[in-house]
């Protein structure tokens, strides 16, 4: 494989229609180097100026002060996507160097950019090739040498954090990050059929150069889950044997021990290839292998995207067919799944070439570690845990109702084309209303929050008055699915997990006691309903019985004068 990796780099240097401004960095060093994020940039303008097939075009803002570059390639030479839509055209989108300690794709997509504009690779008429170029430009920027301890090359590369330390791949539904803010509007521009999110491994060691995490098929649902399971992944698996690089599912076992089989990774909504499920496209998470060396991760990567290209293409019609089956299949469904767990009466079957694990005495502890012998490799048909069954089901409202105060929340929808009116007057509407019961904050931060996890929730009917401006949002539009998960209070990823809402869990009104004891002893008189659940209660429990704060509470809580958007979550369903 090195001899052939290196007669390629022999002739593309040699090749008459390649001037040295075509040659990548990565190509210049024989495999060795990356592209910084300014190489990068430099390299797309001067495809951009030298053809007409491709575009560079700049977009919002990022968290380092610089735009994201959405590189095309467009055969018949159209940057219009309403203008793809109406062709037929599949939209395959790519994003790279999300983790720029992880720069595969980066490389891999200018070269095959090149490729297909220069005419080098038959160019796919019926399918539009988009990239933004460097996505973490902050963690780009960070270069360095130490950072992938685990990872063989390049020479150089990026941060994982991004510029405010966090990692994007996390940030797809909380958005913290402008990055993310521009990537929903990019993502919405183009509107892809696929989406393929570029990384590296950690983890285990096994022969495979690349490994493959798709959007979950059982997640997806309906004909589209079945096309990407039954048809498009499988041919996928096949064109990149076909290209001498062996793929297996993204290695997600434990205990360097496959032989009971491994799940397949369950993409929340807050990862990339979730995140897209949402909007019925489907996501490829290609994880090239840590320890095999750049240049093969960066070629892996490189016949992978080709691969989708020209599946993609082939079967451009069934994609594009499915896709739309799918969005209407979805404002059609009623029941949404807001959590998902494996079925283990269901497996696949796949081939894995792996190393026999083993044990020997550590140089660093003088104690027993784990190591992979190279000497003993294998292959061996495992199962793969790749069925979901959806729980926590929702019924979803024909409409919900959020009061404009939300600002944060309401600006995160329009960022994802959700279709909002406003109220034109005051009103009193009977709506849904949440009330949170329960929830566990998480102790510790993880990427900016303590998020909000085991929510229990009561509901009732209410009428609420809402002010004039106050939004109220249909489900029957294209945003439906990513309406509900991120407005649902028990989704997993939902703006209320985010803590976009803490500010209702903090009571903001309160009283003295002695003060308290007065009024309350007046209000349980002229309310003789609330004293009889006031002595059922202290009936039925002892410590509540000794407790004249909690009693005082008790009748607090079940007053007017208890302040009532204290745990009442601030998004209603009319149903």
């Amino acid at each position: 494989m090195k001899k052939v990796i290196a007669i390629t780099y022999i002739l593309i240097l040699a090749m008459p229609g390649f001037s040295q401004s075509s040659i990548t960095p990565f190509e210049k060093s024989a495999g060795k180097q990356s592209s910084t994020y300014f190489q990068t940039i430099e390299y797309y303008k001067k495809l951009d100026e030298k053809y007409s097939t491709i575009q560079l075009k700049s977009f919002g803002e990022t968290d380092a002060g610089y735009p994201l570059h959405l590189v095309t390639f467009s055969a018949d030479k159209s940057f219009e996507p309403k203008k793809w839509q109406r062709q037929g055209k599949v939209i395959v989108m790519i994003n790279n160097g999300i983790h720029p300690g992880e720069p595969d794709g980066i490389d891999a997509t200018m070269m095959l950019m090149r490729d297909y504009a220069s005419g080098k690779i038959k160019t796919p008429s019926n399918v539009i090739f988009a990239a933004i170029a460097v996505y973490n430009i902050g963690g780009a920027l960070n270069r360095n040498n130490f950072s992938r301890v685990n990872q063989q090359g390049p020479e150089s590369y990026g941060f994982r954090g991004n510029a405010q330390n966090l990692d994007l791949n996390r940030d797809f539904t909380k958005y913290d990050s402008k990055n993310a803010k521009t990537f929903a509007q990019i993502f919405h521009y183009l509107s892809p059929e696929i989406l393929v999110d570029n990384h590296v491994s950690d983890g285990a060691d096994y022969q495979h150069t690349m490994t493959l995490l798709t959007s979950q098929h059982s997640k997806i649902g309906g004909a589209l889950g079945k096309f990407l399971h039954d048809e498009f992944e499988p041919a996928l698996y096949k064109s990149m044997h076909q290209k001498n690089w062996p793929m297996c599912p993204y290695v997600n076992f434990e205990d360097a021990n496959p032989e009971k089989g491994w799940l397949a990774f369950y993409d929340l909504p807050r990862y990339s290839s979730g995140y897209a499920a949402l909007f019925q496209t489907i996501g490829f998470v290609p994880e090239t292998h840590m320890l095999k060396s750049f240049d093969k991760r960066v070629w892996a990567t490189y016949a992978l995207m080709q691969s989708v290209v020209e599946q993609s293409s082939a079967k451009a019609s069934a994609l594009k067919a499915w896709k739309l089956h799918s969005q209407k299949e979805v404002l059609a469904q009623q029941q949404f799944p807001l959590t998902w767990v494996a079925d283990s009466s269901k497996t696949d079957e796949i081939k894995f070439l792996g190393y026999e694990p083993g044990t020997k005495t550590s140089e660093v502890t003088g104690m027993p570690r784990l190591f992979y012998d190279h000497s003993k490799p294998f292959t061996r048909q495992v199962k793969y845990y790749n069925y979901f069954k959806g729980n926590n089901i929702v019924t979803a409202p024909k409409f919900y109702v959020i009061p404009q105060g939300w600002h944060e929340v309401i600006d995160l929808l329009k960022l994802n084309n959700v279709q909002l009116k406003r109220l034109q007057k005051d009103s009193v509407i009977n709506v849904e209303a949440y009330r949170i019961e329960d929830y566990k904050s998480s102790a510790r931060p993880y990427e900016k929050h303590h998020r909000n996890a085991d929510v229990v929730v009561s509901k009732k009917i209410q009428e609420i008055r809402f002010l004039k401006g106050d939004y109220i949002i249909s489900t029957n539009q294209s945003a439906k699915r990513f309406l509900i998960e991120m407005l649902e209070p028990t989704a997993e990823d939902s703006y209320f997990a985010w803590n976009y809402f803490d500010a209702i869990l903090q009571q903001k009104e309160g009283y003295s006691d002695y003060r308290w004891e007065d009024v309350a002893a007046e209000y349980i008189k002229a309310h003789p309903e609330l004293k009889q659940q006031l002595e059922a209660k202290k009936k039925a429990d002892p410590v509540f019985a000794k407790s004249a704060p909690a009693q005082l509470n008790f009748i607090y809580k079940n007053s007017p004068y208890y302040e009532p958007a204290h745990m009442r979550y601030p998004v209603y369903r009319i149903n």
